[in-house]
C-alpha cells in the first residue's frame, strides 16, 4: 500500500473551513472586478459577479449566501455602476441589470441550499443502507440473535444521540409481564419499564410522531416479527429537526424489526426442534417399549413354564429335573434383568443433566467382578483375560463400567460357537490428540459381522444383518448401551475386525492425572482365567 498516497480523512483535515472559503472566494472576486474595471463592460463585470457569488454559496449556509449577494450587489452599485460612492443608478439599463443580478444571486443561494441538503439527504440515506446492511449481515451471521441485543443499543444510541433502554424476551412471546422472561439492557426506571411493557404488548411504536401516546416525551420501538413482538427499545427525548424525525424514526424502528424477526426465526427454529426431538422421543419410546415387550414373552413364557411344572409336577419329577427347572428359572431371570438394566441406563445416559457416580477405580477389579459373576452363571465357557502390568487406574462409574464388561461378554458369548474361546484385554493406548487411556477390548472367535452392517450395529434395535444374528434373541440394544457409557466417560467403542474371523469390540477410556498412592502388596499383573 502507497503510504504517500492522501487518505480522505488527511484530505479533508488539509482543507481549509467552509466559512475560510468563502471568504476567500468573495476576496478574489472584488480582487479581480478591481482589477478588470475600465477593461470590461458593466454588463461583463456582473457575470463575473455572479459566478462568484454562486461558488461562495457552496461554502455558505443559505441565509449567510443571500445576505452576502444582497451586500455584493449594493457594493456592485456603488463602486463599478455610475455615478460612483452611491447608490444611486442613472440609466434604467444598469437599474435592470442591478436587479437581474440580484435575483439571479438570491436563485443560485436558494438552489445551492437545495441541492445541498439533498446532498446530505443522500448520504444519510446511503449511510442508513450501510448501517441496514450490516446490521443484517451480523444477524445472519450469528447463531443467537440474543446476543445481538447488546449491538442494537448502541446503534440506537448513535443515531439517536441519547439513551436507549431495552427490553427482550428470551424464550418466545409471553402473555403477560412475565420478568422471568425479560433480558433488560439499560436501567429504565419504573416508568419506562411500564412503557416497554405496554409497547411490546401493544406492538406498535408509541411517543411523539407515532400514533399513540403521542404526549409522551420519549420514544417507544418495538421488536416486532411476523405476527408477533419480541422486545421494545425506549429513547430518550430526540433532539433533532422536525423535517429529520420521520426519516430517523423509520430507520430506528427498521433496525429494530430486523432484530425482531431475527429473534422470531430463532425461537421457531427452537420451538421445531423441540417439536421434532419430541416426536423423534415418542418413536424411540414406542418402539423401544415395544421390542422390550416382544422380548420379554419368551423368557417370560419360559419362567412361567418352568414355575408351572415346579408347582404342578412336583412329585413326579426328579431332583435333576427340578435343578434344570430352577435352573431355568434363575437363567431367564437374568436375561431379563440384563435387558432391564440395559433399557434402564439407556434412558438415564441419553437424559439431559445426566451425572455420573465417578470414583478412583482398578481395571482389575472391574474385570475380576465381571469375571465372577460370569463364572457363576456360565461356568463352562472358557474366557481369559489378560492385562497389562501397572495399569492406571479410571476414573469412572464403576457400575457403568462393569455393565458395559458384562454386555460386551454376554454378546461376545452370545454370538461365538461354544468351544471357541473369548479373550479379554486391557492396555494403554493414546487416543485422539494424544490423550492418553485405556482400551477394554472383548475379542472373539465367532463369525463377525459383516462390512455393510459394522456402522450400525452401535445403534438401538441392530443386531446385524445375518441369519444367525436374526435368530438369537434380544432387543438390540446391549451395544447401544456400551457406547453410550464409553462416550459419557470420554471415550469410544469401536468395533475392528479379526483376520482369522470374530470380532474385537473396544472400548477406550481416558485416563486422568493418577492421584497419589501408597502401593499394596500382592498386587502381581498377570492371566486371570475362568
Amino acid at each position: 500500500m502507497d503510504t504517500s498516497a492522501p487518505t480522505p480523512c488527511s484530505t479533508a483535515r488539509r482543507m481549509p473551513p467552509a466559512p475560510v472559503l468563502a471568504m476567500l472566494t468573495w476576496g478574489a472576486c472584488a480582487l479581480l472586478l478591481g482589477q478588470l474595471d475600465g477593461l470590461l463592460q458593466t454588463g461583463h463585470l456582473a457575470l463575473l459577479l455572479v459566478l462568484f457569488a454562486t461558488l461562495a454559496a457552496l461554502w455558505q449556509p443559505a441565509p449567510v449566501s443571500v445576505l452576502a449577494s444582497v451586500l455584493a450587489v449594493l457594493a456592485f452599485d456603488a463602486f463599478l455602476v455610475p455615478p460612483r460612492g452611491t447608490l444611486s443608478v442613472d440609466l434604467h439599463q444598469d437599474a435592470v441589470l442591478l436587479g437581474t443580478m440580484l435575483l439571479v444571486t438570491l436563485t443560485v443561494s436558494l438552489l445551492v441550499r437545495a441541492m445541498r441538503r439533498q446532498t446530505e439527504r443522500a448520504r444519510e440515506l446511503a449511510r442508513h443502507a450501510d448501517e441496514m446492511r450490516d446490521w443484517s449481515e451480523t444477524l445472519r451471521d450469528s447463531a443467537e440473535p440474543l446476543t445481538q441485543a447488546g449491538r442494537l443499543q448502541v446503534l440506537l444510541q448513535h443515531g439517536a444521540g441519547t439513551r436507549a433502554e431495552l427490553l427482550v424476551l428470551r424464550d418466545g412471546p409471553v402473555g403477560d409481564n412475565d420478568e422471568t422472561q425479560a433480558l433488560w439492557l439499560g436501567e429504565p426506571d419504573a416508568d419506562r419499564r411500564t412503557g416497554l411493557w405496554h409497547c411490546l404488548h401493544e406492538g406498535q411504536p408509541l411517543g411523539p410522531g407515532a400514533a399513540r401516546h403521542v404526549g409522551e416525551r420519549h420514544w417507544y420501538l418495538p421488536l416486532r416479527g411476523r405476527g408477533v413482538t419480541l422486545g421494545a427499545a425506549v429513547l430518550d427525548e430526540v433532539r433533532v429537526p422536525e423535517r429529520e424525525r420521520a426519516a430517523l424514526r423509520s430507520h430506528l424502528q427498521a433496525l429494530c424489526d430486523q432484530l425482531g424477526l431475527s429473534l422470531q426465526r430463532a425461537w421457531a427454529a427452537r420451538a421445531e426442534q423441540r417439536a421434532r426431538d419430541e416426536a423423534h422421543a415418542q418413536t424411540l419410546r414406542g418402539t423401544l417399549l415395544a421390542a422390550i415387550a416382544h422380548d420379554h414373552r419368551t423368557p417370560l413364557a419360559t419362567i412361567l413354564g418352568a414355575a408351572s411344572s415346579l408347582l404342578e409336577q412336583d412329585e413326579r419329577l426328579d431332583a435333576a429335573q427340578r435343578r434344570r427347572l430352577a435352573r431355568t428359572i434363575v437363567d431367564e431371570t437374568g436375561r431379563l434383568a440384563r435387558l432391564t438394566d440395559n433399557t434402564l441406563q439407556l434412558a438415564r445416559l441419553d437424559a439431559p443433566g445426566m451425572r455420573l457416580r465417578c470414583d478412583w477405580e482398578s481395571a482389575e477389579e472391574l474385570i475380576g467382578a465381571s469375571l465372577n459373576r460370569l463364572r457363576r452363571h456360565a461356568p463352562v465357557r472358557r474366557v481369559r483375560a489378560r492385562l497389562e502390568p501397572a495399569l492406571p487406574l479410571l476414573w469412572c462409574d464403576a457400575l457403568l463400567v462393569t455393565q458395559l464388561i458384562d454386555n460386551l461378554l454376554d454378546n461376545a458369548l452370545k454370538y461365538s460357537p461354544d468351544e471357541a474361546p473369548v479373550e479379554v484385554l486391557v492396555r494403554r493406548q493414546s487416543g485422539q490428540a494424544g490423550r492418553d487411556g485405556l482400551v477394554l477390548a472383548v475379542r472373539d472367535r465367532g463369525p463377525g459381522i459383516a462390512p455393510a452392517w459394522r456402522a450400525r450395529v452401535f445403534e438401538v434395535f441392530q443386531r446385524g444383518g445375518d441369519a444367525q444374528a436374526a435368530a438369537r434373541t434380544g432387543v438390540g440394544i446391549g451395544l447401544a448401551v456400551c457406547r453410550a457409557i464409553a462416550r459419557a466417560h470420554g471415550g469410544e467403542l469401536r468395533l475392528r475386525p479379526r483376520h482369522h474371523g470374530g470380532s474385537s469390540f473396544e472400548a477406550w477410556l481416558p485416563v486422568r492425572e493418577q492421584p497419589v498412592a501408597p502401593a499394596l502388596p500382592g498386587d502381581l499383573p498377570g492371566e486371570v482365567r475362568s
